[in-house]
């Protein structure tokens, strides 16, 4: 878990105390040596319109709305929800064959705030599921004809329970938990499993949704991404496919959602389905906040690891640490560096710290290009993260 350092920060002024407040998902994406030099038609329009009309392009608009931002999200959602297709509360998760619930943590009030105002505005309602079982335990699960079988009656009765339209699967340990060697197997599992249960939601008129990391070709070595989920089977059988395409560099400095690692991502997905319609390109409104160095000893208790910043958050931070962010065109991202002094009676150090973040331009640009590419789709991590103007730049998108 990530912690918003603005929350953090002022808390570290007023008494030395630290919140640990969660941020983003846990994806641990493949770290390049070169994203290649395959780019799509119109990247260059995409990347290149920086700081032009803020109004987004006639692409649908989907969002994860995690349980930690709800607060934030909830006195806005009636100006929100007008924009977005679907709406994905990220808050329940799978741990075991028969359990799937909520979080404990969700803020009820807000969370039915944002859940009425949407179904008001006709909004499909695809709830996220996350895998948190142990490494290996859902791919046992789903290996098992009768675990299975058992898994799929809790999903489907899941979303009859909620009046949901869909499902979207987040179960991510296949590609960060379980070992590399257990792929062939996975899939095979993974893809007859997706089958079963998209039957049972497309009977009931529901549709199924599954949230992967990219690949990169369709192949199956180490250089393709994680093939583990089998893009082209997916394309035959699920209504949409949303890539996370972000989190890049998660533990330094390096890219959140560099601009030709997402084309990379996209095109290969592409490729590989060719289906189009069916792909969703997962946009990025957020930014990580790494220390780079440390002198001296910092007060226990006190040390900020990394830490999450979001578009709403930015301002305020470059603000407070007068900062000078810098552009990378390269990687169509900013970047600003800082010296964060933390002390008590005893004790004290000066951490040298390094924010790498895609802006609002950026996240737009990033639509941009899945517009170009003429796919289903986008769907922002997170709701909360981006700013108010978000939705007062652009008229509704149908």
């Amino acid at each position: 878990m990530e912690v918003d350092e603005s929350t953090v920060e002022s808390q570290l002024d007023a008494d030395g105390d630290t919140a640990a407040r969660p941020g983003r998902r846990w994806a641990r994406p493949l770290l390049l040596a070169s994203a290649g030099a395959l780019l799509l038609a119109g990247i260059a329009v995409a990347a290149s319109g920086r700081g032009d009309d803020p109004g987004r392009s006639n692409v649908a608009i989907d969002a994860w709305a995690p349980y930690w931002s709800l607060t934030d999200v909830a006195p806005e959602i009636a100006m929100i929800v007008p924009e977005l297709r679907e709406l994905s509360p990220f808050w329940f998760a799978t741990a075991g064959v028969d359990s799937i619930g909520p979080d404990a943590n969700v803020p009820a009030e807000s969370a039915a705030r944002v859940l009425d105002a949407a179904r008001v505005a006709g909004v499909a309602i695809v709830p996220s599921i996350r895998d948190t079982m142990p490494a290996g335990g859902m791919a046992a699960v789903l290996a098992d004809p009768t675990t299975r079988t058992r898994h799929i009656e809790a999903l489907v009765g899941f979303a009859e329970d909620g009046r949901y339209s869909g499902l979207d699967l987040d179960y991510e340990q296949f590609a960060f938990a379980d070992a590399r060697e257990t792929w062939t197997t996975t899939t095979v599992s993974w893809i007859t499993f997706l089958d079963e249960l998209a039957a049972r939601l497309h009977a009931d008129g529901r549709t199924l949704t599954v949230s992967v990391p990219p690949i990169y070709d369709g192949g199956r070595t180490a250089e393709s991404g994680y093939w583990v989920y089998d893009y082209a089977a997916m394309a035959g059988i699920v209504d949409r496919i949303r890539i996370m395409a972000y989190d890049f560099s998660p533990s330094e400095p390096g890219g959140i959602a560099p601009i030709e690692w997402v084309t990379r991502s996209l095109q290969a997905a592409v490729e590989v389905t060719g289906t189009p319609d069916k792909l969703v390109l997962g946009i990025p409104t957020y930014g990580y906040n790494f220390v780079t160095a440390t002198v001296g000893t910092c007060p226990a208790g006190s040390e900020l690891g990394r830490t999450l910043v979001t578009q709403r958050s930015l301002a305020e931070l470059i603000s407070k640490r007068g900062a000078v962010p810098v552009y990378d065109p390269g990687a169509d991202e900013w970047t600003f560096s800082y010296q964060l002094q933390l002390a008590d009676a005893a004790t004290s150090c000066t951490q040298q710290r390094t924010v790498q973040y895609v802006d609002e331009a950026g996240s737009r640009a990033r639509i941009e290009l899945a517009a170009e590419a003429g796919i289903g789709g986008v769907s922002l991590w997170a709701l909360g993260y981006e700013a108010s103007s978000w939705w007062t730049a652009a008229p509704r998108t149908d």
